[in-house]
């Protein structure tokens, strides 16, 4: 199975109707109404800014009577205010919309998470779940076995420790595998153990082991616990 391969999918009903709901707020914005009507507030404040400007100086030259400057002052502060209304109601709907774009951007996520891929390349080992069954968030439904992660186990005895190292190249054969397979070893457990009682061995000769782990250099097609023989050369 190649990586990105779909592997499940979870039911869609519910996640699929979240995202439209979320989508169709997002869409619904109600900053950018108030943004024109900001803009219009915006120019109305300075038309009455230009017309205070203008009585005041007619006030001066004793052309326009306290009224009117009165009035038209009045009206600028109006605008102003209103300019004011606007920009805070324009601020606290941008935070709406932004709010609506996360959620939508999260339904959006949640749904795209109910197709499961493969995160690697690997084969299916297990199936833990079958379609119609129910299964509880952090639950198990698959488990892919990666080549990577394919190693072999062995137990070497206590004298055949002092000609083991890392990056060793062991000899691997089983029933039915291609000739020539070779692992190299990464792992010599320091601690000693008991022989296990399921040890696959010619002959059970030493009863202190230590336990072995190495890693396949080439492609075969081996499975979880299958017995193999492994030599190491001398």
């Amino acid at each position: 199975m190649a990586e990105g391969a779909a592997l499940f999918t979870l039911n869609l009903d519910r996640a699929r109707a979240s995202f439209e709901a979320a989508a169709a707020q997002s869409a619904a914005s109600t900053a950018r109404p108030l943004g024109a009507a900001l803009a219009a507030a915006r120019a109305n404040a300075r038309l009455a800014q230009a017309t205070y400007e203008r009585t005041r100086t007619l006030y001066t030259e004793r052309f326009v009577a306290q009224a009117r400057l009165d009035q038209d002052a009045a009206a600028l502060a109006a605008a102003r205010a209103e300019v004011q209304r606007l920009e805070a109601e324009r601020a606290a709907a941008a935070q709406r919309d932004e709010a609506s774009d996360a959620q939508a951007a999260l339904a959006r996520t949640q749904l795209q998470d109910r197709a499961v891929r493969a995160p690697a390349a690997g084969r299916v080992e297990r199936i833990f779940r079958r379609p119609g069954e129910f299964v509880s968030p952090g639950e198990p439904v698959l488990a892919i076995l990666p080549p990577a992660n394919l190693k072999l186990r062995f137990f070497a005895p206590e004298p055949m420790l002092a000609s083991l190292r890392l990056g060793q190249s062991v000899a691997v054969s089983c029933d039915g595998c291609a000739d020539g397979l070779t692992a190299q070893i990464f792992f010599i457990d320091s601690a000693p153990q008991f022989t296990p009682p399921i040890i696959y061995s010619v002959e059970e000769r030493e009863k202190l082991v230590y336990l072995v782990e190495a890693r396949l250099t080439g492609d075969a097609a081996l499975r979880p616990g299958q017995p193999l023989t492994i030599t190491v050369s001398p």
